[in-house]
């Protein structure tokens, strides 16, 4: 068997890509495409599913099967196809309007099952497609072109959200932090249950230039100054980390998946049927 490259999983007649100059999602792109070499992942029995928005764009780009949803629905379409052919490889891409604030529903349930799927939810903390919307992971204050004078809602922690509804696998990482990216990535794909990955990439054209972060030098200067390791979290109070982005892993524990326990209750199913019995 030979041995993957990184490139062999990138569509090359695509390029250019297409996200605005600056945009974190090609780093993101970048993590997962090594991760997929690294891992040897072949690309006839893996699904890359997305939905719609910026983010959405990336199966435009990568040379394994693909499928593009519709908005918010990425986790429904993945959690299908996962259940009709529990061999494959299944991978949503979404975007933080896409994963949380449209399909947010269907991301508490995917982790709830457990369904093994990997998920890796860019949040740009704005609806990046569509105009510069708020969305419902965009920070409190925060200007956007439906919040001019100042965002009054509470964003969602991905992350806080994604353990609390029964993921096995949570981590948080950044476009500046790459190699840690990368690492998380991995992980994830290798997990087996519902594994999530938040990786944080705020939109250089709406977001950015609205809250100070002109250029992308500004934006990857601003997420080095407000990330911070969960070590560093633990000797801050809570008034000091209240804006900054915790990096690392939270969640790496192990739970039987949703695939496994439905084949389980299918050979229970059956055996009943042939008895003549059930309960």
């Amino acid at each position: 068997m030979s041995v993957m490259k990184y490139d062999d999983y990138l569509l090359k007649e695509k390029l250019p890509l297409f996200w605005c100059a600056g945009c974190g999602n090609g780093n993101v792109l970048g993590s997962i495409l090594r991760s997929f070499a690294k891992l040897g992942l072949q690309r006839h029995n893996t699904v890359v599913v997305t939905g719609i928005g910026c983010w959405g764009k990336a199966d435009d780009y990568i040379n394994t099967n693909t499928f593009h949803g519709t908005h918010g629905r990425a986790l429904a379409f993945a959690t299908g196809i996962k259940l009709a052919n529990p061999d494959l490889k299944v991978i949503a891409l979404m975007g933080d309007g896409d994963g949380a604030t449209i399909g947010g529903n269907h991301l508490i349930h995917a982790a709830r099952r457990n369904v093994d799927i990997t998920a890796i939810v860019v949040n740009n903390m704005n609806y990046g497609m569509t105009g510069g919307q708020y969305s419902g992971t965009t920070p409190e204050n925060s200007l956007t072109s439906t919040s001019r004078y100042g965002h009054i809602e509470q964003g969602f922690d991905l992350c806080r959200l994604a353990a609390a509804a029964g993921a096995v696998f949570v981590a948080r990482g950044t476009v500046y932090h790459i190699t840690q990216l990368d690492k998380l990535v991995e992980e994830a794909l290798n997990k087996k249950g519902f594994s999530f990955v938040e990786a944080i990439a705020p939109c250089p054209t709406h977001f950015g230039r609205l809250n100070g972060m002109k250029t992308a030098p500004h934006m990857l200067k601003w997420i080095k100054e407000n990330s911070i390791t969960q070590k560093q979290a633990e000797k801050m109070t809570d008034r000091e980390k209240q804006d900054k982005f915790i990096l690392g892993k939270f969640v790496d524990i192990e739970k039987e998946d949703y695939g496994t326990r439905y084949k389980k209750l299918q050979q229970i199913a059956r055996e009943a049927r042939e008895g003549g019995g059930g309960k």
